[in-house]
């Protein structure tokens, strides 16, 4: 598929995850088959205020092709953030409009542009207005149940001149819970003539295949399911390209591809940061290991590299 003149080799791409999707897992995850990535979303207003963190956040490595996401309220300053994106070469800018966290959705960005159709278009046009690469949104279902309108901000979207949509099938009240809705999806995708991605609940192979069938959708993201699980996207493209199914890594896989996680971190953030950010991800990496809850409370006490590591290989010589 193509979003504007961008061509993908598979069709399973990595979802922008704050404080999860930095450019050390984006890589990570390219390497192991993600055909798109998208960096963490970074505030218009901080952009445009110079910043310092949106920068690191907008800093793309060999993940290609990577989309640059913003989030914000104001059309001007969205288009200002967007040309600001520019200089950090993304392939694509993503607007933000899904992201259900109060101290996003609380303020005007994320998904509260839900409730403002109007301003989310106007929003969109000047982004489109003011870059020369694709522009893309994601969207959720709706804000809740008694106000649906994904379909009606899609419409919008690709009116306002968006290459492509990608929808998170729940609303916003909903967060992560509950189960995505496949039949919104299928409504975006036969409403408009762009490509849209569908997101939600992909976790496998399986799941996968039914968001495909199900919604029609040109492309997957999945976010949570990546977590602890860069694997996931070399299984999806044999399943889907090969009707193969790949081997589940073995114990001593996943400790190795963990420490290379982590290693990539240092690099690019400093062990005192990696080491701490650490934490959270081994615990996707250990989650269902015998004694998982007692490994991940050791990791938290971690202060070096060195520590991890030689964890890592008693894990994986203990459950061989």
């Amino acid at each position: 598929m193509n979003i504007g003149n961008i061509e993908f080799k598979h069709i399973a791409f990595l979802a922008p995850m704050a404080g999860i999707a930095d450019r050390a897992f984006r890589e990570l995850c390219v390497q192991y088959g993600a055909a798109y990535t998208v960096t963490e979303m970074v505030s218009s207003k901080g952009l445009t205020m110079g910043d310092k963190k949106s920068g690191e956040l907008l800093t793309i490595g060999s993940e290609r092709p990577c989309g640059a996401q913003v989030f914000g309220d104001d059309p001007e300053i969205m288009a200002q953030a967007a040309v600001k994106c520019l200089d950090y070469k993304p392939d694509i800018i993503d607007i933000n409009m899904g992201c259900p966290a109060p101290k996003v959705a609380m303020n005007g960005g994320g998904a509260s542009l839900m409730k403002h159709p109007e301003l989310a278009y106007e929003i969109t046009k000047a982004v489109v207005g003011a870059v020369d690469i694709p522009v893309t949104v994601k969207i959720r279902k709706g804000w809740d149940d008694e106000h649906i309108n994904a379909v009606e901000m899609a419409r919008l979207a690709e009116k306002a001149g968006a290459s492509a949509i990608t929808v998170h099938g729940r609303t916003r009240t909903q967060m992560y819970s509950g189960s995505v809705d496949y039949d919104i999806i299928k409504e975006v995708k036969d409403a408009v003539s762009i490509p849209v991605i569908g997101n939600g609940d992909i976790t496998d192979e399986q799941s996968a295949a039914i968001m495909l069938e199900k919604t029609g959708c040109d492309a997957i993201m999945l976010g949570r399911g990546a977590l602890g699980n860069p694997w996931v996207f070399s299984q999806i493209n044999a399943y889907l390209d090969e009707c193969r199914v790949l081997p589940v890594p073995t114990v001593t896989q996943k400790m190795a591809v963990m420490l290379r996680h982590i290693e990539k971190i240092i690099e690019y953030k400093g062990e005192y940061t990696a080491m701490r950010e650490a934490r959270h991800h081994a615990g996707y990496y250990t989650k269902g290991m015998r004694g998982g809850a007692a490994l991940r409370k050791e990791i938290c006490t971690f202060e070096h590299f060195e520590q991890l590591e030689e964890l890592a290989f008693k894990i994986a010589k203990e459950q061989r």
